[in-house]
């Protein structure tokens, strides 16, 4: 029978050591600040981003049933999963050594990277370019050369925020969990309100019927407001209480997060027509619409104009989702950086990279690193597209969405293969049913992402076979519309391009497992 993996620096029994020599050195620079209210916090916060209620509340009334249907048959076999994997293995680089005990350094040194890059993609793609839409919706232009600067702003403000210590930088997602329930909550109330005075728009029944064609526009966006749980495992070893925190703070957060985006979706149906909806700035436009309620008014045309305590009260709102925008980028970072960290250690990667700041106890070069590369993406993005807010927040959200879904590809299995390899392995908490309870998460969990990634490199995928109503075209984003090779591209290139960087990374940590396997071979 294998032996159960090392928690430790020690090696375990087996063809290769638990993580190498190089990340024994790093742990001790970490310090155990975070508790289980912090842990709830830091999930809420990742869970609940804001960029992507519009892209739902654009489909209609029929992303609500969806958002039911999936948090019933991804969301909750993913929690399951999650937290098994999260309590039995509380390592410091969480995802990145469960893949890595169950399929090896390479297979998991490749897979982290995609996971890692994943987050200077969303923050100087889709979150930047929400951020900078709002303040010009509810402040002021940003002509030109502003508009890079503001831009870089909100990068290297998130990443100096990343930089931070745990003592400090938890307060990163508590503020953050704080902004959303705010923001939400008091959407969600002047929408009442904007209702007793205007009356909302009616949602017929039929437009809540689900289909096929509506599944594959809202797949990606849907379950990628459903995902992170894995966030905190990266940062276990800074926990007060993992075994313990982990399950708990997944369910309680799985709950907040189905509430808190129902209800601003439902929302955003009541107070825009559907046509009206767009994915970039539905969320912004429903908040100036009820807004009015305060002060203010709404032309024929549709136009929206604050004034007085409207005014007021958007600007406030406005802050508060940039807020939650910097800071959803904020808590990724710190889990998806902390784990790119322990691989660049472990040998899959630089070992610079792998260094932990004794000043901070944070992985300061992983976060610069991630910070240029957003602002390379969000230069580049902003040009190719011509300055078209549209066009960059598809490309850009598609491709985070992809990248992070083609590594949960291999993460998500690792449940399945660790129960067969380490079954002596206390677990605290473990999925129900057995083994044949682990395969079933494993492959609801794993089927729905490995789909959705299919959907975001060929959106319709499947529409119009088998007597299903629809276009394959109608499925790109609006503003792709006719441009499917384009939009591939955007999605392919940059994915074939991360793969040979993880294999770079690979290669450029063969210093470290050489000495990791000299120094296995003198204790033996």
């Amino acid at each position: 029978m294998t032996q159960a993996p090392s928690l430790s620096p020690t090696p375990p029994a087996g063809d290769e050591p638990d993580l190498s020599e190089g990340w024994g050195e790093q742990r001790s620079r970490l310090r155990k600040d975070l508790r289980r209210l912090d842990v709830l916090f830091f999930l809420i916060c990742t869970l609940v981003g804001l960029d992507t209620i519009g892209s739902v509340a654009a489909q209609g009334p029929q992303g609500l049933t969806w958002m039911v249907i999936l948090a019933v048959l991804f969301f909750l076999p993913y929690g399951l999963l999650v937290a098994e994997l999260g309590s039995a293995f509380p390592v410091q680089g969480g995802p990145y050594v469960w893949t890595r005990l169950a399929f090896g350094r390479l297979v998991a040194g490749v897979n982290q990277l995609l996971y890692w890059i994943s987050n200077p993609v969303w923050v100087g793609g889709s979150l930047c370019i929400i951020a900078l839409t709002t303040w010009e919706e509810f402040f002021t232009p940003l002509p030109g050369f502003w508009k890079y600067v503001a831009g870089f702003v909100f990068i290297w403000g998130g990443a100096l925020a990343v930089v931070q210590s745990v003592r400090i930088g938890k307060w990163v997602p508590i503020a953050g969990a704080v902004a959303r329930v705010v923001l939400l909550g008091f959407f969600l109330v002047s929408v009442v309100v904007y209702a007793a005075e205007h009356g909302v728009h009616a949602l017929p029944a039929g437009e809540f019927t689900p289909t096929y064609a509506g599944f594959v526009a809202l797949v990606p966006v849907l379950i990628f407001n459903y995902v992170g749980f894995e966030l905190p495992s990266s940062a276990a070893e800074e926990m007060k209480n993992p075994r313990r925190d982990i399950p708990l703070s997944i369910l309680r957060s799985g709950l907040a997060a189905v509430l808190l985006y129902g209800g601003p979706i439902l929302g955003i149906l009541f107070v825009l027509p559907s046509q009206e909806i767009g994915s970039l700035g539905g969320f912004i436009d429903a908040c100036k619409a009820v807004f009015t309620v305060y002060g203010g008014s709404i032309a024929a045309d549709g136009t929206v104009t604050l004034t007085g305590l409207g005014s007021v009260f958007g600007g406030v709102a406005a802050a508060g989702l940039i807020i939650g925008l910097l800071t959803s980028g904020v808590t990724w970072a710190m889990g998806a950086h902390r784990a790119q960290a322990v691989a660049c250690a472990d040998g899959a990667g630089p070992a610079w990279l792998g260094r932990i700041s004794e000043k901070h106890g944070t992985p300061v070069r992983v976060n610069i690193l991630s910070a240029v590369l957003g602002s390379i993406l969000f230069v580049v993005a902003l040009n190719l597209t011509g300055g078209d807010g549209e066009k960059y927040f598809a490309a850009g959200l598609g491709l985070t969405i992809s990248t992070t879904f083609i590594s949960y590809v291999i993460t998500f299995p690792s449940l399945a293969v660790l129960r067969r390899k380490y079954p002596d392995q206390e677990r605290p908490y473990a999925v129900p049913g057995g083994r044949v309870g682990a395969w079933i998460v494993t492959a609801l969990a794993t089927g729905f992402v490995a789909f959705t990634v299919v959907v975001l490199v060929w959106p319709g995928f499947g529409v119009g076979w088998f007597g299903t109503a629809g276009n394959p075209a109608d499925s790109l984003p609006e503003s792709f519309a006719g441009q499917r090779l384009p939009y591939t591209l955007s999605q392919v290139l940059p994915l074939v391009l991360f793969v040979v960087i993880g294999l770079v990374f690979y290669a450029c940590g063969a210093p470290a497992r050489r000495r990791a396997r000299e120094g296995a071979a003198e204790g033996r």
